[in-house]
Parts: structure tokens; sequence; C-alpha cells
């Protein structure tokens, strides 16, 4: 009794943590692969970053956003602060701009693998999950910006998201306007929370000038087509309305290429996005919690301009409509192992028999096999 409680007790885990179990962790497993193979089937070369590194390394250009989510701990032999990757981002930035800062630009490099975070968020409460995505460096058009979209909404597509939304945003464009409105310190900053917000209250409490323009912008959010004409409106400086019109530009060649992937614009978003110098864009799916995948323009230490996307594969498995479940054929005792062969080549799952003394039709049930082999024919196995 005392054992059987202490095993109760270990697997009991921390907050945030669980394990994957089948068949959701072969789903998962399958789907990474399935992606990763995408991405480099549009030349995107796959990068395998270390879990853990140099605190300093992680924090460096991009990494900046994520300090507050990193776990922390000394390496006993440099006796030097390292740091557990909340973020793969980061580290493809470091290799692009150390290991690789003399290869052929653009750029293009993918990766995947899994991230640990402090702690979770309402939308995403797990501390540890799988990210996939890539990163193009050395490519600042609107072509490079393109193709990154594009390749993220076609690999979610060939998984089988249905309801695909692209939120496309320009996180420097509200700073940009708070400064020509002369909006400084904390007056800005509550003016660019309230637009993140949508907060109509507080944006009415500004100033006439600030908020007949602010609240343009807010109410500016929602389908491109009318985001764009509503932004084109608007009496902007030259910096703001340069950058709305790179926008348009933008969802122009998006929809020349997928004419059915639907696109918004939330024009006063920013959090989260804090990094991000450019156009940023966040994935969503109908009916599915949380987004999908974020992605958008950063700087990297050395100076080059890099845009990429990384997909969340907890919120992305919500989205994958379940797999068939595999044939399971249950093999008697003693098949050869050459007739096996043959069986798993045609697409079948073999559960090898390791008793003669057992009833094969019990046991192929009791292991969840479909098919029995009896004389070298799958047989169904009625499992009820």
């Amino acid at each position: 009794m005392t054992q059987m409680t202490g095993y109760a007790e270990l697997a009991l885990l921390p907050e945030g943590l669980h394990d994957d179990l089948a068949p959701f962790a072969g789903h998962e497993a399958r789907s990474v692969a399935q992606l990763v193979a995408q991405f480099e089937g549009h030349g995107y070369q796959q990068v395998k970053p270390p879990l853990i590194e140099f605190e300093e390394s992680l924090l460096a250009g991009p990494g900046a956003g994520v300090a507050r989510h990193m776990f922390r701990l000394m390496d006993p032999i440099s006796q030097r602060m390292m740091g557990l990757r909340a973020d793969m981002t980061t580290q493809v930035a470091r290799i692009a701009a150390t290991r690789l800062k003399d290869a052929p630009r653009p750029l293009r490099l993918c990766y995947a693998g899994q991230v640990l975070r402090v702690r979770g968020s309402q939308l995403r409460p797990e501390r540890q999950y799988a990210q996939a995505g890539v990163e193009l460096i050395g490519a600042e058009s609107v072509a490079g910006d393109a193709e990154v979209v594009l390749l993220a909404a076609e690999v979610l597509q060939d998984l089988g998201v249905q309801g695909l939304s692209v939120d496309l945003t320009v996180p420097s464009l509200v700073p940009l306007l708070t400064q020509a409105l002369g909006l400084k310190g904390a007056e800005g900053e509550a003016a660019r929370q309230a637009l993140d917000e949508r907060d109509g209250a507080a944006i009415e409490a500004l100033a006439p000038g600030v908020r007949q323009q602010l609240g343009a912008v807010m109410r500016a959010a929602g389908p491109a087509d009318r985001a764009i004409k509503a932004l084109a409106d608007l009496d902007l400086p030259d910096t703001a309305r340069a950058l709305c019109d790179y926008l348009a530009e933008l969802i122009a060649c998006l929809k020349k290429d997928n004419g059915g992937l639907t696109l918004t614009v939330d024009p006063g978003e920013s959090r989260g996005f804090e990094y991000q110098t450019g156009m940023s864009f966040s994935l969503f799916a109908e009916g599915v919690r949380g987004e999908l995948g974020r992605g958008g323009r950063y700087p990297l230490a050395n100076g080059e301009s890099a845009i990429g996307f990384t997909l969340y594969l907890d919120s992305l498995m919500r989205a994958i409509p379940d797999q068939k479940a595999p044939r399971r054929l249950y093999l008697p005792f003693g098949t050869l192992g050459e007739r096996a062969r043959q069986l798993r080549a045609e697409g079948w799952v073999t559960i090898q028999c390791l008793d003669d003394k057992v009833d094969p039709a019990a046991e192929a049930k009791t292991l969840g096999c479909d098919h029995i082999l009896r004389d070298d024919q799958a047989v169904a196995v009625v499992l009820s």
C-alpha cells in the first residue's frame, strides 16, 4: 500500500506540465515532422540549437522580449548563469548572426523543439510545449514578408486546419502616431495600452485631437480591405503613412497568391510584438482557443533584419482533425519476421504475440488490435 501511494505521488506534476500519452504524442510528433518537411521543401534548412545556453545569448536581440518567461540556473562548470529557452526564435537569430554570418543571404532556416516558460497564460496554461517555425534573414522586402506569411498559411492548411485567418498589424505604427501627437512617457504608454485593449472609454478621456486620431485607428480594425481603406482616409504623419502603404502592398500580394485566405488588420495592436519592427501577424483558426502561431519582422543583434513565424503545437493540435486510427494487426506466436516486415510495408501496425500459451483472439482484443493474422490473411476482430 505504501509503495502504491508513492507511485501515485510520482504521477503528480508541477502546474502547467503534463505527460502526453498515445495517441496524442504520436500525432503531434508526426505533425511536427510534416511541418519540418514542408519547411525544407520551401528551401528552409533545419537547425537544432541546445535546450539550454548562456543567459546573455538567449537575451540578445529578440530574446529581450521573453526575458521574464525564462528559467535560469547556474552552470556548475563555468560558474555562469544559463537559461532554459522560452522561445527558439532568439536561438536561431544567434546562429544566423554568428555561426552562419558568412552564409549567403537571404538565409532560410527552420526549427522544431520544446520550450519551457516560468508560467503559462490564461489562453496558454501550458508551461512546456513544442514550437516549429522558420526564419528568413536578409530579405527586407514585401516579397520576403509575403513568402513567410504564405508559407505559414500553406503548412497549416495542408495539415487540415479549417477556418484559418491571419491577423496583421504594424507594432511601430502606434508609437509613431503617439509621438507625432505629442504624447510622451506615461501619457503615451496609457494611450498605447488603451488601443491594445480596445478601451474606448480610456481613449475618450484623452484630449480631443488625440482622441479623434486614436479612436479612428481603433475603429479601423477588421477585415483587411475595410481596414486599409479606413487607414488611407486618416491624416497620418509621413512615417506612419509609409507603414500603412507598405501594409496595403503586402495585403495585395497575399490576396494575389492565396485568394481564399482570410485576412484581418488590427493597426492598434502591439502587445506581444514589442521587439518587432515591421509587419507582424497572428494565426487563428475558427473555434480554436488561442493563437496557432505568431510571426513578424525583427532586428538581429548584428543589425540584420529578419522575419519569421513560430507555430505553437499545443494550440495547433486542437485545430487539426483527429487522425484515423492506424490498423493494428495481431500476429500469432511464431509469425516469421520477414512476413511481419511485409505487412508493415503494406501499412499495418503489427503486434507480435510473445507467448504460445495465450488465446490469440482474446489477446488481440485486449491489445486493441482490429485484425488478426489467420492462415496468412488479415481477419477482422470484433472488439465489442
